[in-house]
C-alpha cells in the first residue's frame, strides 16, 4: 500500500512537470490571440491515468505553474481552477462510459468545452474584457481540437506499454 501511494505521488509530480513543460516549450502563436500549446493533451491524459483527485491536481498545478513562469500570472488562478475542473470532468465522463475509446472522445470534448467556456467567463467577467473576450474562443477551440487528437493518440500508445501500465498501477517489477 505504501509503495502504491508513493508511486501515485511520483506519477502526479511527473505529470505536473510534463503539463508545465508541454505548455511552455511547445508554443505556436495564434494569429488571433494567445498561443497553441500541448498542455491540454497531458491534462486529459493525467485525468484518464491518475484519476480525479491526483489528475486534477496535476492538471491545475502544472498549467498554473506554466502561466506563472511565462508571465501570465493574472491567468494562473483561473487556469488552476479551469484545468482542474477539466480533469475532474474528463475522469468522471470517461469512467461512466462503457467503451474506453468512446469515453476518451466524449470526455475530452466535454473537458475542452469547459476550457473554452471557463476562459471566456474569466476574461469577460473577472478581467472585464466584456464581449471582446469572445475573440479568444476560436483559438481556444482550435487548441482543444489539437489536444483531443493528440491525447487520444498518445494515451492509446501509452496503454500498449506493459512497463508503463505497471508503473501507473504501482506494481513492483
Amino acid at each position: 500500500m505504501k509503495f502504491q501511494k508513493i508511486m501515485k505521488l511520483v506519477t502526479t509530480a511527473l505529470f505536473i512537470a510534463i503539463i508545465c513543460v508541454a505548455t511552455i516549450v511547445i508554443q505556436i502563436p495564434s494569429p488571433l490571440t494567445g498561443y497553441f500549446n500541448l498542455g491540454d493533451c497531458f491534462v486529459l491524459i493525467a485525468a484518464w491515468f491518475l484519476g480525479m483527485g491526483y489528475g486534477s491536481l496535476a492538471a491545475g498545478i502544472g498549467s498554473a505553474l506554466a502561466d506563472i513562469i511565462l508571465g501570465y500570472t493574472m491567468y494562473a488562478p483561473a487556469t488552476f481552477v479551469i484545468k482542474a475542473f477539466m480533469a475532474v470532468a474528463a475522469y468522471l465522463i470517461f469512467n461512466a462510459m462503457k467503451k474506453p475509446f468512446i469515453g476518451k472522445i466524449v470526455s475530452s470534448f466535454s473537458a475542452e468545452a469547459i476550457m473554452v467556456l471557463g476562459y471566456f467567463v474569466y476574461e469577460s467577467v473577472i478581467l472585464k474584457y466584456g464581449l471582446a473576450a469572445a475573440s479568444a474562443i476560436p483559438t481556444n477551440i482550435a487548441q482543444g481540437a489539437v489536444a483531443i487528437i493528440a491525447a487520444i493518440a498518445l494515451a492509446s500508445a501509452m496503454e500498449k506499454s506493459k512497463a508503463l501500465n505497471s508503473f501507473l498501477k504501482g506494481k513492483k517489477q
